[in-house]
This record gives structure tokens, C-alpha cells and sequence, in this order.
């Protein structure tokens, strides 16, 4: 079963306090998924860095329960 938006919202925001995520639906089946995460804890890295941050924060789940993925980090500015 595909993760839901309240899902993947969560673990993003539980594993990186006080960011800003918004998920689009990409194909209607709440499996591809389109995500902006803004967060604090960007500050200063790459966006290497950030997404493998935003990738510790699903708790492995990627290429799992969550088949699909387009990410978008920044910093808050």
C-alpha cells in the first residue's frame, strides 16, 4: 500500500523539525509524488545533502512503500 501525503508529511516533519513540505500527486495514485521541503536544517549544505536528509527522514521507506519521489529542497531564506 502507497504511503498517503498525511504520511509522508509526517515522517518528513518528525525527522526534520519545523520544515515546510508540500506534495503534489503526480499520477493520481498516491504513489508519485512531487515534494518542496523547506527546512532550517538545509542551511549551509548541498542538495545532495539535503535530500539524503529528506531520504533519513522516511526512514528507509524510499523505493519501498514509497515508489516514487521528485524532490525539491531548499533553505528558508
Amino acid at each position: 500500500m502507497p504511503m498517503s501525503a498525511e504520511e509522508i508529511t509526517q515522517a518528513i516533519t518528525t525527522g526534520l523539525p519545523g520544515s515546510n513540505i508540500e506534495l503534489t500527486d503526480l499520477a493520481g495514485d498516491n504513489d508519485h509524488w512531487a515534494a518542496v521541503v523547506t527546512a532550517p536544517q538545509f542551511a549551509g549544505k548541498n542538495r545532495v545533502q539535503q535530500h539524503k536528509m529528506v531520504y533519513e527522514a522516511l526512514g528507509g521507506k524510499m523505493g519501498g512503500v514509497l515508489h516514487a519521489l521528485q524532490l525539491t529542497t531548499q533553505a528558508p531564506t
